[in-house]
């Protein structure tokens, strides 16, 4: 765990190095640089500029002086609490402006190259993600499922089969009968009665695949055993097949052989993780390794972990009450949900604990966990909402614009935006912020996701 928060305040000191270089490169003031947030735990003044480390590793930031600019001319005087509030916000931050400043300050400067500084941090946060999927990839290898098969049950066993638990033999489970419809289905059953069964021979024993073999082909389209995508691409192949017959060139004992299954009908999860759905099935489960891969399958792994990291950003408002109720209610933890820090570096901790991992498989595990957070760090700053970096950058390409559209129209340059409009949108995004953080906090804690379970 302490590795994990090592790698995190690395990763948050990348982003805010990020910008740091960059405001420098185009002369803006910088009289702080700080990884964490809270108080202080140590701070050394080189130069015009603060560098320090405070107590709570959950972000960091820089100060650029004149990141609002004065208010616009024109501006309302009238006195009402919001306007208020943006003038002393307004205030705070003129007052770190200097006289000697004079165009060193962040809105005097171009567009193009406030975009750049405020992109550059996240930017960085990719840049780091790209490089430690890489070295994980094609260096260490990462933990692929195989087209090995690891077994090859006898007879499908209906999922809802509780009756038949793990003290039963595989010749018990395929030889008990079993209710095969309505409401009572999976119970056990008296043979010769009505919907009543043995469990079906699967398709798997029926082609006489046997655990050891390595499927190389499908239908005349090769396979990489060990490829990151491999056994995706023969659940794809399977599922869409229900009653159709599929070839699969099958290697066993350094011999090729033509194998000819058909998968059966079936209720199976949707490989989304949400609901069921009917698709093909024959009864096989690979074999899991660490695997190296070629450097060209880096940007489709990457890109695959990309959309993946999209949908799960997507999904945390609908997965809230679910998390709320894990924190505070006692129900189940989704193992699927969002998780915060303190979960990340449990889980990271628990990975380096276990005697049957190897040294390379979690140093794999740490080096693509810090991928990941790197990758949502990215991710998630460039969203289009204040005071993220992203919002920033909308910032000044609104200003583009406006200034583009204005000059089209022959009228004078607006002038920068006044981004401290903004500051009610900003405070009530940090609120929902913390707020989230410590509904996280809480169910990593009370009720953490473990790998354990």
């Amino acid at each position: 765990m302490v590795l994990f928060f090592l790698g995190l305040l690395f990763s948050i000191g990348f982003h805010e190095f990020g910008h740091f270089y960059w405001a420098r490169k185009f002369g803006m003031r910088v009289p702080q640089f700080m990884v964490g947030f809270g108080p202080t735990l140590y701070s050394r003044r080189r130069g015009e500029t603060e560098y320090g480390v405070k107590w709570i590793p959950l972000g960091g930031y820089i100060r650029i002086v004149g990141m609002i600019p004065p208010a616009e001319e024109g501006e309302s005087k009238r006195a009402t609490r919001m306007r208020s509030f943006i003038a002393e916000v307004r205030g705070a931050a003129l007052n770190d402006v200097l006289p000697s400043d004079g165009d060193r300050v962040f809105y005097k400067k171009p567009w193009w190259q406030r975009v750049v500084v405020m992109s550059a941090g996240p930017l960085h946060n990719l840049l780091l993600a790209v490089v430690l999927f890489t070295i994980t990839l094609t260096t260490i290898g990462t933990q692929v499922l195989t087209t090995t098969l690891a077994s090859v049950p006898a007879c499908v066993v209906p999922s809802n089969a509780a009756t038949l638990t793990e003290d039963y033999t595989d010749a018990e489970r395929c030889s008990t009968p079993l209710v095969t419809s309505g409401p009572d289905a999976g119970e056990l059953c008296e043979a010769g009665s009505a919907d009543c069964a043995v469990p079906a021979e699967s398709p798997a024993a029926k082609a006489g695949l046997e655990p050891g073999d390595t499927i190389t082909a499908i239908d005349g389209r090769p396979l990489d055993p060990t490829a990151w995508d491999s056994w995706t691409q023969v659940q794809t192949a399977v599922r869409a097949a229900p009653d159709q017959q599929l070839t699969l060139t099958v290697e066993r004992d350094g011999q090729s052989r033509q194998v000819e299954i058909t998968p059966i009908a079936n209720t199976v999860a949707d490989l989304d993780g949400e609901g069921t759905l009917t698709a093909g099935y024959v009864g096989v489960s690979p074999a899991p390794t660490l695997a190296r891969q070629s450097i060209t399958e880096v940007p489709g792994y990457f890109g695959n972990i990309v959309a993946n990291s999209v949908d799960r950003l997507l999904e945390i408002p609908e997965r809230i009450p679910a998390l709320f109720g894990a924190a505070f209610l006692g129900d189940q933890r989704d193992p699927n949900g969002p998780i915060g820090i303190v979960g990340v570096g449990r889980i990271s901790g628990e990975v380096f604990a276990f005697d049957d991992l190897t040294g390379l498989q979690k140093l794999s595990f740490f080096l693509g966990l810090l991928a990941s957070v790197n990758l949502v760090l990215f991710l998630f700053n460039l969203l289009p909402i204040y005071p993220l970096d992203g919002g920033h950058v909308a910032g000044a390409l609104y200003e583009k614009a406006r200034s583009t559209v204005a000059r089209w129209r022959g009228k004078a340059d607006p002038g920068p935006f006044d981004i401290a409009r903004l500051m009610p949108v900003a405070y009530v995004v940090a609120g929902l912020f913390i707020t989230l953080s410590a509904l996280l906090l809480v169910a990593d804690v009370v009720n953490p996701i473990t790998l354990r379970q």
